[in-house]
C-alpha cells in the first residue's frame, strides 16, 4: 500500500486506495470522496423486543455519524476559508516552502504549472472547503474539497508536487 504524505509536514493526506486523476499538467490531483456511515449499524435479527425482558437497549450507544471517507481516514482538519488576497498570499508562501524540497526536474514542472493551477482554483474559492493534515501545521499543504455541479459526493484537489509517496 502507498500512502501520500504532505512533503512539508509529513502528515498523511491520501493513499493509493483512492484513485486520482492528474489535472492542470499534473500540478493538481483530483480525487473523488464519498459520504459513508460511521458508527452503529442496526441489525434486525428477527427478535421481538416487546416480548423480550427489559425491552430497552441497555447501555448501547447506537449513534451513527455521516462522514466523508477521505476526511475521516486521514483525519483531515477543516480550515477557515480564504478570500482571493489571502489565497494568493498562501500560494506565494507555499511556492517558497515547497520548491527547495523538489528535485530540479520537479521544480521546473511545478513552476511551469502552478500559475495555471492557481488560475483554475481561484474562481472556485467560494465553493471550497479547505483542509490540512492532522498536525494542523501553519505550513501545511492545503487540500481543497468542493462539490461538482449536481454531485452528492465531494471532489478533493491536492497539489501533486506537495505529496511524498511512502510505501507501507
Amino acid at each position: 500500500m502507498l500512502v501520500y504524505t504532505d512533503l512539508l509536514t509529513g502528515d498523511e493526506l491520501l493513499s493509493d486506495s483512492f484513485s486520482y486523476k492528474e489535472i492542470e499538467n499534473g500540478v493538481l490531483w483530483e480525487v473523488e470522496g464519498k459520504w459513508t456511515t460511521k458508527g452503529c449499524v442496526e441489525v434486525n435479527i428477527g427478535a421481538n423486543p416487546s416480548a423480550e425482558e427489559g425491552g430497552e437497549d441497555e447501555g448501547v450507544d447506537d449513534s451513527v455519524e455521516k462522514v466523508v471517507d477521505i476526511v475521516d481516514t486521514f483525519r483531515l482538519q477543516e480550515q477557515p476559508t480564504y478570500d482571493k488576497k489571502g489565497f494568493i498570499a498562501y500560494i506565494k508562501k507555499y511556492i517558497k516552502l515547497l520548491t527547495p524540497k523538489l528535485n530540479p526536474e520537479q521544480q521546473e514542472q511545478f513552476k511551469k504549472g502552478i500559475e495555471g493551477a492557481t488560475k483554475y482554483l481561484l474562481p472556485k474559492l467560494k465553493d471550497f472547503q479547505f483542509f490540512v493534515g492532522e498536525g494542523m501545521h501553519d505550513e501545511s499543504t492545503i487540500v481543497f474539497a468542493y462539490y461538482k455541479e449536481g454531485a452528492t459526493n465531494p471532489t478533493f484537489l491536492y497539489f501533486g508536487h506537495g505529496l511524498k509517496e511512502v510505501k507501507c
